[in-house]
């Protein structure tokens, strides 16, 4: 395994649709696992490959939660069902830097995933696991957490993100 570097804002590539993964093979596992370890040593529960680099429909996410015991590690997640109630959650990202501002997101979602072994998975969460998943898929299609937010608050935390980066 090796340790990727995490893009931080402005980078453009942030902003980068993540291409669909044909095959969960062994050179998208080596991802997954590379993704893993780059979480772990950032001290993130979320990442998605677009945040280092490649743009591949890959996620990986290790939220303490007793629903999902083991990390889950996806290729081409796709929500299919949100509810229609909306929830307040503190985010943070590891590529805006010591922000945790609220984001209001769906508080249910449904989603599909290939799982690392190559087979199609559904879950159904709900509270902050369901948020983190949004948030990661959300960095698929090059949309920040930032982004939800007004213009005014945006540019704030994106000044904020950047010197933090210059300390």
């Amino acid at each position: 395994m090796a340790l990727l570097k995490v893009l931080k804002v402005p980078d453009p590539r942030l902003k980068l649709r993540a291409h669909p993964v044909e095959k969960v093979d062994a050179e998208v596992q080596r991802i997954m696992d590379d993704m893993l370890e780059t979480m772990y040593h950032d001290k993130g529960c979320g990442l998605a490959a677009t945040q280092v680099g490649i743009q591949k429909r890959i996620i990986v996410i290790d939220f303490e939660d007793e629903r999902t015991p083991e990390p889950l590690i996806m290729a081409n997640p796709e929500i299919v069902w949100y509810s229609e109630q909306r929830e307040a959650f503190t985010e943070g990202c590891l590529s805006v830097p010591n922000q945790w501002p609220s984001i209001v997101r769906a508080s249910s979602v449904k989603f599909q995933y290939l799982d690392r072994q190559n087979k199609q998975q559904d879950l159904t969460v709900n509270g902050i696991l369901g948020a983190c998943i949004q948030h990661e898929i959300d960095h698929l299609n090059g949309v920040l957490f930032i982004d939800h937010l007004s213009s005014l608050k945006r540019n704030l935390l994106l000044r904020r993100a950047i010197k933090v980066r210059e300390d």
